[in-house]
């Protein structure tokens, strides 16, 4: 097996090769290895080519403050930091909730836990008290390290035991963080790094009524996200921009793992409210080459005047879940850049991408990525053009996936035996290109005939009246279930009979007439989790338990309201 530094070597050098890259690609030898220490500290801020180089550049929009930090300051500030939190009693195995936004001490306190051997479970600013109160007691902290804002958030969670930690102003009963820059600059760990001492412990981000634990090892997402840098295609010098909140995996993948594995610049826009036009503003003013986005943020983006920004911008890309066609038409024509699709889970890295230099098929999210090898198998386990996405885990084992759920006592499950079931759909084509078909539990029939959420959703959101789109099974006395999509509409746009009328007509226009929509609602948002993802559950659940005073509800529509409607049509297909 190669070092870490041949595998990531070989994928720079098959950048646009995809065929090269996967028929030489392995995965990195699973030998004691430290990727703060053995790569960050020793690669990136020990060459004379990267030490001086930008690792870490975050720019507020509204103000337009900017903080730089070298890899050498950063490698320095890290030791710092470990120093610090090992002074305060954090020992090799121990659990850290890690509450910060995107501040220099989020990239420092990981390198330094890393360093320490220590677990860190990554939060989102967002949380509840109940849900703190969760993440302590399942995630068995023993250290939380957190902004000023968050400590408001403890008042009556039990934190006996549990050493606190603060960056800014000091506040009783909290550590100050601030003290870590007295310590030294240099750092000795206490034993070396095994390739399956765990490190990452994420709650997922809540799709489910509670959250799973998934647990991932110092190999799976440092060296399995090499799987990652290849999808964004980064290369050395970029300034990547990943627009992704702390605390979920996605931001572990592309604002951490796979611009360092490249040697690239980690570029962050903070904004609250979030502003596609600043966003925008401040891409083309600071020359950012690479930018992956959730596809909520894509369809805010493409309001804007896209021909208006002269941007440096080389790889553009999505992930979260699958871009709709007519997003990456939008943007090709202004910008002549693909958005590449890529997937993949928080209990891996990227699996499956469509990769620079391959051609995309409009909705395809691409083809295995290296060190991936995917099936997709019908309920019964057979090969299939659709069915569930596979990963066989007999032979070489993949890097990226995690150690598995962890039961909340450090006993593991889903990641074991012959084969992992991603619990998604895809279908399959003759080029060995998947296409995102649904989650297993999204998909429904509706008089025997099988339903893709998003391929509805695909359709819908070319309606210049649209903004955003999620549909769902709606109980029918007949059908037993029939299409119904929740809709956000853009600012110009009203809820009207007009407006419904509209859309109705340009759906039938384009779905075959068992997949067309039987009803709409117009509504304010969408149920989102924190990441960003369309909560079809919270929908279907309101359908299915025919709730109207839900604050998710709105002026809804059906098509047996339009009678002129029916006179187009002809005869009920159904």
């Amino acid at each position: 097996m190669p070092s870490f530094r041949e595998a990531r070597d070989l994928l720079l050098a098959h950048r646009t090769d995809h065929e090269a890259a996967v028929a030489a690609f392995r995965w990195p030898d699973p030998v004691p290895f430290n990727w703060a220490l053995d790569w960050f500290d020793a690669d990136l801020a020990g060459s004379p080519e990267s030490r001086e180089r930008t690792a870490l550049w975050i720019v507020d929009a509204a103000s337009g403050a900017e903080i730089r930090l070298t890899f050498a300051a950063l490698s320095r500030r890290s030791n710092q930091v470990a120093n610090h939190l090992r002074g305060l009693g954090l020992r090799r195995g121990d659990h850290l909730l890690l509450l910060l936004g995107n501040v220099p001490a989020l990239w420092e306190t990981m390198l330094a836990a890393m360093k320490l051997g220590a677990v860190v479970i990554p939060a989102t600013t967002l949380l509840t008290a109940d849900e703190l109160a969760d993440r302590l007691e399942r995630g068995r902290a023993r250290m939380i390290v957190a902004g000023p804002e968050q400590v408001a958030r403890f008042e009556g969670v039990e934190t006996g035991g549990i050493t606190k930690v603060v960056t800014g102003p000091a506040v009783p009963g909290w550590q100050p963080y601030d003290a870590a820059f007295s310590e030294s600059e240099a750092f000795a760990p206490d034993a070396p790094t095994q390739a399956d001492d765990p490190f990452l412990l994420y709650f997922t981000s809540g799709t489910t009524a509670k959250p799973k634990l998934v647990r991932h090892s110092h190999r799976s997402y440092p060296a399995g996200a090499l799987s990652t840098m290849y999808w964004l295609g980064l290369q050395p010098g970029d300034i990547h921009c990943n627009v992704s909140s702390p605390g979920w995996a996605k931001h572990a993948w592309s604002s951490f793992f796979a611009p360092w594995n490249a040697g690239a610049t980690i570029f962050v826009v903070n904004q609250a409210p979030f502003s596609a036009k600043a966003l925008l503003g401040v891409l083309e003013r600071c020359g950012a080459t690479t930018l992956c986005a959730p596809p909520t943020v894509w369809r805010l983006v493409i309001q804007e005047d896209l021909t208006a920004y002269r941007l440096a911008l080389r790889e553009v890309c999505a992930a979260g879940e699958p871009l709709n066609p007519e997003v990456i038409e939008r943007v090709a024509e202004a910008w002549g850049l693909t958005i590449r699709d890529g997937y993949g889970q928080t209990e891996t890295t990227a699996i499956v991408a469509n990769t620079p230099g391959q051609a995309v098929s409009p909705g395809s999210m691409g083809r295995p990525l290296p060190g991936y090898r995917v099936r997709v198998l019908d309920i019964d386990g057979n090969p299939a053009s659709e069915g569930e996405v596979c990963l066989p885990l007999d032979g070489e084992r993949p890097a990226g996936l995690m150690q598995g759920y962890d039961d909340g006592a450090g006993r593991l499950s889903g990641a074991e035996g012959a084969l992992y079931r991603t619990g998604d759909v895809a279908f399959l084509d003759e080029a060995g290109r998947l296409t995102f078909v649904g989650r297993a539990d999204d998909v429904f029939k509706s008089s025997g005939y099988r339903i893709s959420p998003f391929e509805l959703e695909s359709v819908l959101i070319e309606h210049p009246a649209v903004a955003e789109a999620a549909v769902v099974p709606a109980p029918d006395a007949i059908r037993h279930t029939v299409p119904k999509a929740y809709l956000a509409l853009v600012g110009s746009a009203e809820p009207t009979p007009e407006t419904a009328l509209e859309i109705f007509r340009f759906t039938n226009s384009r779905l075959a007439p068992f997949k067309r929509l039987r009803a709409l609602e117009f509504v304010g948002e969408l149920p989102k989790t924190i990441s960003g993802k369309i909560r079809r559950v919270q929908l279907r659940r309101l359908e299915h338990e025919g709730r109207t005073d839900d604050p998710y509800r709105g002026r809804a529509f059906t098509q047996s309201d339009f009678p002129e409607l029916r006179a187009e049509s002809g005869p009920r297909p159904d």
